[in-house]
């Protein structure tokens, strides 16, 4: 059986360009590895992309840089706050970006049996 529910999504965004020298410093690799110990260190599933963009710094100042986005699905929003602290502290930034949203949420189980041959069941479009 398959089962729905509507469930928080936050996404948060960390500029990979230093906060004080504007460069980013390592490769995406490595800050990949820092954002994945630190979601199994709290426990929470999770997914990242890499994206390029630009913003305004708080002094005026526009950069262009890569960005993780870590996408984190039903967890509280103190663990994802804290969670962007630790972000930002350690990949030296003057501040991440969270957004939040509402998701539907549908698991889908696997019924298929491969070792069935002929199986007369019927897919639907």
């Amino acid at each position: 059986m398959n089962r729905e529910k509507l469930a928080s999504e936050a996404k948060i965004y960390i500029g990979l360009n230093d906060s004080e020298t504007k460069t980013q410093k390592f490769d995406i690799g490595q800050y990949a590895s820092v954002l994945k110990l630190v979601c199994r260190n709290y426990h929470v599933p999770f997914s990242f992309t890499v994206e390029q963009g630009g913003y305004f710094h708080e002094n005026g100042d526009y950069t262009q840089e890569n960005t993780l986005v870590l996408t984190l699905i039903d967890i509280e929003q103190k663990t994802v706050a804290e969670i962007a602290r630790d972000l930002c502290a350690f990949f030296h930034q003057e501040s991440v970006l969270i957004t939040g949203d509402f998701v539907r949420i549908l698991s889908i189980k696997n019924d298929i049996d491969i070792n069935d041959g002929g199986s007369d069941r019927k897919h639907e479009k």
